[in-house]
C-alpha cells in the first residue's frame, strides 16, 4: 500500500508552529472535548433525531472500535459514500477514532468514480446507504467487491444485503481503539475537481485542516450559540469546513441536516430551528431569492447566507440583504487549501462585487500573468498559492503534480484580480475545467466518455457561462460518416456508463468538422477557446435580435 503522506518544508512548519496556526490538534480529539465540555448541548439535528455531542462521540468512538473488529487496521483506507445523515458524521469520526482514513466520494458518483477512487486509495472498505434517491448503492458495491483487489468490505447504513456489514451493528469497546494519532498525519482524503481525467486524492493532515476550519469558524462569527444548517453535501470541502459542519463542532454548534435543498423544505427548517447561517452554491441561491419574494417565509433567525462554489454576480448578490435580511459572505477556496471570504464587517460593496480575501496573514498569494510574471493590482492573472492548509502534492500523482506544484506554490488554474485590500474577483477558469453549480468537472474527462460512443468520431467539451449554473457543458460533436445520433441518444448513452448525472452536457452540437492548426493538427486548448467564443457571439446575436424585434 502506498503511503499517505503531506508534508511542508521544515522552515515554514516550524513558522506555522510559532505563529499558532498547527496547534497539535487531532480530530478525535476536537469531538472528544466537545462531549466532556458540553455533553448534553445538541450537536446534530435531522429529521426527529436531536443527538448530543456525548452522544455522537460515544456512537462514533463504538463504531471505530467495531471496524477494527472486523480486521482493518490503523492506516487502512476507507470510502465513505452517505449523504447529509447523522450515519456520515458517525462513520467520519469513529473513522479518525480507529485511525483509519476515510476518503470521501459523493453521493452522485456512480461506478466510474466510485471504482477509481478505490484503485487509487487502495480502499479495504466501504461504507454506503442502501438506496438514496432511487439508487441502490449496494449493487454497485457488489460490482466493485469483485472488481476492486484491495476491496475487504461493504458496510451499508440501513438494510444490507447478505455480503454487507450492518452499519448498525458494527459496535465494539472504544477500550480498544489506538491512541490520537501525530497531528501532522493524514486525517482523510478529499478529492480534485479533476482538472484532466478523473479526480485525484487530496490528503489532508489534522494540524492543517484544523487550523483552516478553527479559523473559518472564528471569522464566520460562530459560538455555542450559533445554528448552521447543511443544504450541500456535507462531503464537500465547503459543507465541510468553510465553516462548515465541522467548523460548527469546533465551535460547539449545532448542525441541521436538510434533507433537500429546495425552498419548501428549507425555509421552514431555519424558522423551526433557528438556523444562524447556512451556505449555498449560486444556482440555489437565486432559487431562494426567487422564492422568498413569493412565499415570505420567516427568516428572522438567519444572519448569514454564505455563496461559494461558483462566482456569485454582483447583480444576485445585491438582493440578498433586501430580500432575505441576512449578511451575504462570498466564499471562494478549493479543496487543495486556500479558502478566502468576504469578512463580516466589510463594506457591502466589497460583499456584493468580491470574492473574498485569505483566512491567514501566511496564505502567500500570486497573480502572474502567461510568462510567469507578477501583474499589478486590478489585472487579471493566473493564481497561485501556499500557506499553511494547502497541499504541496496530490497522492501518488507525479505527472499532475509536475503541473500543478512550483517552489510549493499551487497553482490553482483560476484567474483571479487582486484588489489593493487583498480582496479578489474571480474571473474564470483558465484551463480547460467546468465549474457546473460548484461541480468542477473535467472537459476532458466528458470527452473521452463521448468518444466511447460507436457513431461518435471526435468531441469538444467547452464551458459556458450560465446565469443559474455559473457554467454549462456544451459539446461539440463530430459523428462518424453516415451516422447522425440525436443529442437524446448521446445522453442516454453517458448516463448507461454510470458516470455523475452532473457530467451529462447540457447542451450538444453536431458539426461536420473541427479547425486545425497550419500544420493539420488539432489544439485542443485553442480549439475549444474558439468554439466557446462561437456560442457567446451567437447567444449575443440572437439576444441583440430579440431587443431589436
Amino acid at each position: 500500500m502506498k503511503p499517505l503522506s503531506q508534508t511542508w518544508p521544515q522552515d515554514r512548519a516550524e513558522r506555522y508552529r510559532a505563529r499558532g496556526y498547527w496547534q497539535g490538534e487531532t480530530f478525535p480529539a476536537l469531538l472528544r472535548a466537545r462531549a466532556a465540555d458540553h455533553p448534553d448541548r445538541t450537536a446534530l439535528v435531522w429529521r426527529d433525531q436531536r443527538i448530543t455531542y456525548l452522544e455522537l462521540n460515544d456512537q462514533a468512538r463504538r463504531f471505530g472500535a467495531g471496524l477494527l473488529d472486523l480486521g482493518l487496521t490503523p492506516g487502512d483506507r476507507v470510502l465513505v459514500q452517505l449523504g447529509n445523515t447523522p450515519d456520515f458524521f458517525r462513520a467520519a469520526f469513529g473513522l479518525f477514532a480507529a485511525g483509519l482514513i476515510p476518503v470521501y466520494a459523493l453521493p452522485a458518483h456512480r461506478r466510474t468514480e466510485v471504482e477509481h477512487l478505490l484503485t487509487r486509495s487502495e480502499a479495504r472498505a466501504m461504507i454506503i446507504p442502501d438506496k438514496a434517491d432511487g439508487f441502490d448503492y449496494r449493487g454497485l458495491a457488489d460490482e466493485l467487491a469483485g472488481a476492486v483487489p484491495t476491496l475487504r468490505h461493504v458496510i451499508v447504513a440501513g438494510e444490507a444485503g447478505p455480503t454487507h456489514h450492518a452499519m448498525i451493528g458494527i459496535a465494539a469497546d472504544p477500550a480498544r481503539l489506538p491512541a490520537d494519532p501525530d497531528p501532522q498525519a493524514v486525517a482523510f482524503s478529499q478529492i480534485s475537481g479533476g482538472s484532466t481525467g478523473l479526480s485525484k486524492l487530496i490528503p489532508r493532515t489534522h494540524d492543517d485542516y484544523i487550523y483552516s476550519l478553527r479559523e473559518s469558524a472564528r471569522i464566520c462569527g460562530l459560538g455555542p450559540e450559533s445554528v448552521y444548517m447543511a443544504v450541500l453535501p456535507v462531503a464537500h470541502n465547503f459543507t465541510m469546513s468553510s465553516p462548515g459542519t465541522f467548523g460548527a463542532f469546533y465551535a460547539g454548534a449545532t448542525v441541521v441536516l436538510c434533507p433537500s435543498p429546495v425552498p419548501d423544505a428549507a425555509f421552514p427548517l431555519i424558522a423551526k430551528e433557528g438556523v444562524t447561517i447556512t451556505a449555498l452554491v449560486p444556482p440555489l441561491a437565486l432559487l431562494w431569492l426567487d422564492a422568498a419574494q413569493k412565499m415570505q417565509p420567516d427568516l428572522s433567525s438567519l444572519q448569514v447566507l454564505q455563496v461559494g462554489g461558483a462566482k456569485f454576480l454582483p447583480e444576485s448578490a445585491r438582493r440578498v440583504r433586501p430580500v432575505l435580511g441576512c449578511t451575504l459572505q462570498q466564499v471562494f477556496g478549493m479543496a487543495e487549501g486556500l479558502v478566502n471570504y468576504t469578512r463580516l464587517d466589510d463594506d457591502e460593496e466589497v460583499i456584493v462585487t468580491t470574492q473574498g480575501r485569505p483566512i491567514s496573514p501566511d496564505d502567500e498569494i500570486l497573480v502572474l500573468d502567461d510568462d510567469g510574471q507578477p501583474v499589478p493590482d486590478g489585472v487579471p492573472g493566473h493564481l497561485l498559492t501556499r500557506g499553511p492548509y494547502t497541499i504541496s502534492a496530490y497522492h501518488d500523482e507525479p505527472a499532475a503534480n509536475a503541473r500543478s506544484f512550483e517552489d510549493g506554490y499551487y497553482r490553482t488554474g483560476d484567474i483571479v484580480a487582486r484588489q489593493p485590500s487583498g480582496h479578489l474577483v474571480v474571473q474564470g477558469r483558465a484551463g480547460d475545467h467546468i465549474n457546473r453549480a460548484g461541480e468542477k468537472i473535467s472537459a476532458e474527462e466528458v470527452e473521452d466518455h463521448l468518444l466511447a460512443h460507436p457513431d461518435v468520431f471526435d468531441a469538444v467539451v467547452v464551458s459556458i457561462p450560465d446565469a443559474h449554473l455559473g457554467e454549462r457543458i456544451c459539446a461539440f460533436v463530430k459523428p462518424r460518416d453516415g451516422a447522425a445520433p440525436r443529442p437524446l441518444d448521446i445522453r442516454k448513452f453517458m448516463r448507461a456508463r454510470q458516470i455523475a448525472a452532473f457530467k451529462i452536457p447540457d447542451e450538444i452540437r453536431l458539426i461536420d468538422s473541427f479547425g486545425t492548426t497550419a500544420v493539420g493538427k488539432i489544439s485542443r486548448r485553442h480549439l475549444r477557446q474558439q468554439l466557446r467564443t462561437e456560442v457567446l457571439a451567437d447567444e449575443a446575436k440572437s439576444t441583440s435580435e430579440t431587443e431589436t424585434t
